[in-house]
């Protein structure tokens, strides 16, 4: 387990009340701007605003190597029944949000719960896919490709840039698939979906919370 911390419900409590709807970076003009492609909600933390947060943004700075200064702040994301971000790349296609530190290299995001059906995180690049077994306990989005299943607690790193740094990885595209996709209509699953994300930059990257 990579976060103990997380596993209470400390970081959704905090976040819960300046949670919005989820934005996209255009990738004309770099600005945000919402999308039917990313349904979730989510809120942005301030770098080191409490012990829990620099203890995780150490732990991800030290699994890295890339200095805490080069994180962007962490980006509370909630999915409920049915949301979903449809397959994206985190690197930037702009060249307005590369003057802050450049590139995204890396991503690491962490999941806050549990879901009974979906929301697995696929990359439908990968060159390996499930095995049967495997397959069988996915749902038909994480089928696609290498996919990870939501465990409280756990951290998922992927590395958005080659290893020379000056070419984009693109295996890197990845989904967020929809939280219990078939519905849930006794109430009886658990398809509500907390995770945080901390996209990392090649450089010092100044933040804006």
């Amino acid at each position: 387990m990579f976060c103990l911390a997380c596993t209470t419900a400390a970081t959704p409590l905090q976040a819960q009340p300046h949670m919005k709807k989820s934005e996209v970076v255009d990738s004309d003009t770099g600005k945000f701007k919402t999308t039917l492609d990313r349904t979730s909600s989510g809120h942005f933390l301030s770098r080191g605003q409490d012990e829990v947060v620099k203890r995780l943004e150490q732990r991800i700075a030290e699994w890295t190597k890339l200095p805490v200064v080069n994180g962007e702040p962490f980006h509370v994301l909630h999915y409920q029944e049915g949301e979903q971000y449809v397959e994206h790349w985190d690197y930037f296609h702009d060249a307005v949000n590369v003057q802050n530190g450049g590139q995204r290299v890396a991503t690491a995001l962490i999941y806050l719960s549990e879901v009974d059906e979906g929301g697995e995180t696929v990359f439908p690049n990968s060159v390996d896919k499930p095995t049967e077994e495997r397959a069988a306990q996915l749902s038909a989005c994480g089928k696609k490709g290498i996919a990870v299943k939501p465990r409280k607690g756990d951290c998922l790193l992927f590395w958005n840039l080659r290893p020379d740094g000056s070419s984009k990885e693109t295996r890197s595209l990845h989904a967020g698939c929809p939280v219990c996709p078939d519905g849930n209509p006794d109430g009886r699953l658990k398809c509500d979906k907390w995770s945080v994300t901390k996209w990392i930059r090649v450089q010092e990257h100044k933040t804006w919370t």
